[in-house]
């Protein structure tokens, strides 16, 4: 799992690139990508499955500006990701919401 971020000098906002290594998927036939961004709707933001088998995805998000989320994987399955800047406490149930700060 990785985050890539790339601020633009033009805009205030920044790409965000969310991947999730093959390894946290094997066998996944689908994976979202759902937080606030999105309004956590597991359909939104549907991220596509790379050539080496990753999946990936790039929002672009306003700068300055903390973010929650988690993937989710065959529509069951909710994951955090290893590289998220921190994590809070999810709203929902008694896990934890990966967080990118932006």
């Amino acid at each position: 799992m990785s985050i890539e971020k790339k601020y633009l000098k033009t805009k205030p906002v920044c790409k965000v690139k969310f991947i999730l290594e093959k390894e946290a998927v094997s066998g996944a036939k689908k994976v979202n990508l759902v937080g606030d961004f999105n309004g956590w709707d597991t359909e939104a933001t549907m991220m596509r499955k790379q050539k080496d088998g990753r999946f990936a995805t790039t929002l672009d998000l306003e700068k300055n500006k903390e973010y929650q989320f988690r993937y989710v994987i065959n529509g069951e399955k909710w994951e955090n990701d290893s590289a998220a800047d921190k994590y809070a406490r999810s709203f929902v149930g008694d896990a934890d919401n990966s967080v990118v700060v932006v």
